[in-house]
């Protein structure tokens, strides 16, 4: 049996997807679904059996499992603005290790979800320690277990590997409202209003020209099921495009292949600005000093770990979210 903790979320979902893709069905789903909603992400997937999130942990501890094979652990409070530290750190740190603890007890090997946002502000983007410095309690709760791992790596039982995700988008993320990706967000704006708004200019990028690394769904599934299928490699490793993209990259994108849809001619960025299709606002004071400007993954020990395949752009990417919920119907 393989466990997906977080299942019913967006990462998580997308997991068991392409678990199924390869013939993988005995799933155990380990979640919160006191938001009701988020089935809908369970509904194309083969799964095994579901599990609360608190008895999940607390079978855990009394080792009452006998049969797991792997632990995708992407569980976790995802929502880079909480201020209770205390609840951060209990669900995103001591879960993790208590996860930890007992696969290497039992010899498991554990996939487990990091974070950019262990760079803070960069502007290095490599895993080393010298380049890590979080800018709030969430980025902290991923950095500290990472050093962990890293503690432990001489003497692990069985592999471990943390993946640092970027900006990840695509399908199955609508039920995370405001921490959705800029690319669903501009979706959701263009086709209620009209126009995609983007933060204007701020700590030296022009209106919408800050740079993030944005990572498609798929190919972050990718890398998840490289590691598990290889099953030797251990340490904490990137897990983005390898490219720096403008917010205007996404919106333009959106626009765009929505544009197609109708039936109309792509515009080029000047072109969506003056035509009131890219509005841009005041950057909020309350990010300041708390916001990564520019992120870009070094891929260099994701590649030496034998992961070879190309990662989309945002045209591709974007361009191919939008696509699929056009055909889905879930764009309305």
């Amino acid at each position: 049996m393989i466990v997906v903790t977080g299942g019913a979320g967006f990462i998580g979902s997308n997991l068991v997807l392409g678990l199924n893709r390869q013939g993988m069905t005995d799933i155990l789903v380990v979640d919160d679904l006191s938001d009701g909603d988020k089935f809908v992400n369970l509904v194309h997937g083969q799964i095994a059996d579901y599990m609360h999130k608190d008895d999940f942990r607390a079978r855990l501890a009394r080792d009452e499992f006998n049969n797991i094979e792997a632990i995708l652990h992407q569980g976790a409070c995802s929502d880079t603005t909480e201020r209770n530290g205390q609840f951060m750190m209990d669900n995103n740190y001591r879960v993790t290790l208590e996860i930890f603890e007992y696969c290497q007890r039992k010899r498991i090997p554990l996939l487990y979800a990091s974070s950019a946002a262990v760079y803070g502000a960069g502007p290095r983007y490599a895993e080393d320690l010298a380049n890590e410095a979080p800018l709030n309690v969430y980025g902290y709760s991923k950095f500290l277990f990472d050093q962990v791992l890293r503690r432990e790596l001489p003497a692990l039982t069985a592999p471990v590997v943390g993946l640092r995700y970027f900006n990840v988008y695509g399908p199955q993320e609508q039920h995370k409202g405001r921490m959705a990706s800029v690319a669903y967000h501009n979706m959701l704006q263009y086709r209620r209003e009209g126009h995609v708004r983007l933060f204007g200019g701020w700590d030296g990028y022009v209106d919408g020209g800050q740079q993030r690394d944005f990572v498609f769904i798929d190919d972050v599934v990718s890398v998840n099921l490289h590691f598990l299928n290889q099953g030797t490699r251990s340490g904490v490793f990137n897990c983005g495009s390898g490219r720096a993209q403008p917010f205007n990259d996404v919106a333009q994108t959106v626009v765009n292949t929505l544009r197609e849809h109708e039936g109309l001619e792509p515009l080029a960025l000047e072109a969506l600005v003056s035509q009131q299709c890219l509005q841009y606002i005041d950057f909020p004071d309350d990010l300041k000093g708390r916001y990564q400007s520019h992120t870009q993954a070094d891929l260099t020990q994701l590649r030496a770990a034998g992961y070879d395949k190309p990662f989309h752009d945002v045209q591709s990417g974007v361009a191919e979210y939008v696509r699929r919920l056009l055909v889905s119907g879930a764009l309305r």
